[in-house]
């Protein structure tokens, strides 16, 4: 039978495991730890966080359970103590929802737009030079929110005071610290800032995907109760393709129920667990490695058309390994790490590899599918055939349906720049596991354990019958056309009495 081990060397991942264990990953609590500023124009920034948050009544304080809002913790600045023989410039921490974006920062005459303000913005009156540039708000009074610290002379560290923001209006908030001082560029921070919504500490754009995992581990047990008992009585007549339906099966029961726990374990604390994320990432990378290798093997017609897949099976199993490995990379990079709504342009060298691979797997299962329907055809295998010609129609479905999706999926980010439609994007990761369930739901539907489950399995007989028909028209050849003027020699042989032709044609002529 067919291992669908993944043959990536265990004693590496787990090394990983163990040291991603370790750590506490920050999440809707954001934590600084010696984050420096970079330069962004005229301005020397550093990038706080960003999370949709929900509104909450005005008439809440910060104790009560459905309040929003983002607080600072410990938000200390320091400089080296060789730069510290000056008074500094303020630097601001600078809290604003995406809608107000236009009121940081200007420009003087039309020209380029700067954060700090410029001796040309100065001259005009509008602003101080040395000083970050912003307007009130007409859409949301009282935002943007603006905070600031300097360095007295001869002193390294500068304190943020604690300071705790209520959010009564929903929307995608963003903190960044700024200075236009060029004499700070060594400076960093240290600290953190809690952002909480309504109903808890998960950002707003994952808020959705607890209850989304609480449903989908609900419709797995479903289907495992269905899967389960069938296999349970039809347990003598189960074909090796249904025990890795299984595997997916159990895979995916245990993929959205750490899920949940996952999100549930954040959503209350305000901080990742590294563990669960872990797992849960680990059991979604072995579950769609092994769906693809059994979509694959299938195609391949294993157990069906042929006993085994031969000298492919190292192929296959290269495919799946190399799968698995980009997958889990990628998967660890986001989710096991810092969270902020906002969509990131490194991770996209990561996905390039995943996209590749998933494409590889589609050419090969359709080319295998097309085989393995011409060797059924010509075999006559009618049943057999049915039931391929139905899980050929769902594939293509699938595959029609995901192309379709990722198209919307590049229209949606393109015209989604700066995240504002952050309360909709939970749809994007949940629609490719409702679409996965439902195709699993299909192969269990047409390969479920059954009394008549046999008739679907590779038969020796199949072979013979294949083996028989080729020998058949070998051994068969058609005969050779003898001339009109060559005879036989058993006619040639003159015979005597009236059994001689000649006889009976002169008997003929005499009649």
């Amino acid at each position: 039978m067919l291992r669908l081990s993944s043959g990536i060397p265990t004693l590496r991942l787990a090394a990983v495991a163990l040291l991603l264990c370790t750590l506490r990953i920050k999440a809707s609590v954001h934590e600084y730890t010696g984050e420096r500023f970079a330069a962004k124009g005229n301005a020397f920034v550093v990038h706080g966080g960003s999370e949709g948050i929900y509104s909450s009544a005005p008439s809440l304080n910060e104790s009560s359970p459905g309040n929003s809002f983002i607080r600072f913790e410990r938000i200390v600045f320091h400089r080296p103590l060789d730069l510290s023989n000056f008074s500094s410039e303020s630097i601001h921490a600078v809290v604003f929802e995406v809608d107000d974006r236009d009121t940081i920062g200007g420009s003087a005459y039309g020209g380029q737009r700067a954060l700090c303000c410029s001796a040309d913005l100065a001259k005009l009156g509008v602003c101080k030079q040395g000083q970050i540039i912003y307007r009130p708000s007409t859409n949301n009074p009282g935002w943007p929110q603006v905070f600031g610290v300097s360095f007295d002379i001869d002193t390294t560290d500068a304190t943020l005071q604690p300071i705790s923001l209520q959010i009564t209006k929903t929307g995608m908030y963003n903190l960044y610290f700024i200075h236009c001082d060029p004499r700070l560029k060594e400076v960093y921070v240290e600290g953190k800032s809690v952002w909480k919504n309504p109903t808890g500490y998960l950002p707003g754009r994952m808020a959705p995907l607890m209850r989304f995992y609480g449903f989908m581990s609900l419709a797995f047990v479903l289907l495992g109760v269905f899967w389960f008992s069938q296999y349970a009585r039809f347990w003598k007549e189960v074909l090796p393709l249904q025990n890795c339906i299984t595997l997916v099966i159990t895979l995916g029961m245990f993929e959205m129920a750490l899920w949940y726990f996952d999100y549930a374990e954040f959503n209350e604390t305000g901080t990742r667990p590294t563990g669960i994320t872990l797992w849960a990432v680990t059991f979604g990378t072995v579950k769609r490695t092994v769906a693809r290798l059994v979509l694959l093997i299938v195609s391949m017609g294993y157990g069906v058309v042929r006993p085994t897949l031969g000298g492919l099976t190292s192929k296959v199993m290269l495919l799946g390994g190399t799968f698995f490995l980009a997958s889990e990379i990628l998967e660890i990079i986001e989710n096991v790490g810092t969270v902020s709504d906002r969509s990131g342009k490194a991770r996209l060298f990561f996905v390039l590899p995943v996209a590749i691979l998933d494409a590889f797997f589609i050419l090969w299962i359709f080319t295998s599918l097309s085989s393995t329907l011409n060797k059924l055809q010509a075999r006559r295998l009618t049943a057999k055939l049915d039931i391929y010609r139905k899980f050929t129609n769902a594939l293509a479905v699938a595959v029609i349906v995901s192309v379709g999706w990722i198209c919307y999926e590049l229209y949606f980010k393109s015209n989604d720049v700066y995240n504002e439609l952050w309360q909709n994007a939970w749809i994007i990761p949940a629609f490719w596991q409702v679409l996965s369930f439902s195709l699993l739901c299909v192969i269990c539907a047409l390969w479920a354990p059954s009394q008549n489950s046999m008739r679907y399995a590779y038969s020796s007989e199949d072979a013979e019958e294949e083996f028989d028909k080729d020998d058949t028209l070998k051994l068969i050849k058609p005969s050779q056309l003898v001339p009109k003027d060559v005879r036989s020699p058993e006619f040639d042989t003159p015979t005597s009495g009236n059994g001689s032709p000649h006889s009976d044609l002169e008997q003929e002529k005499t009649a």
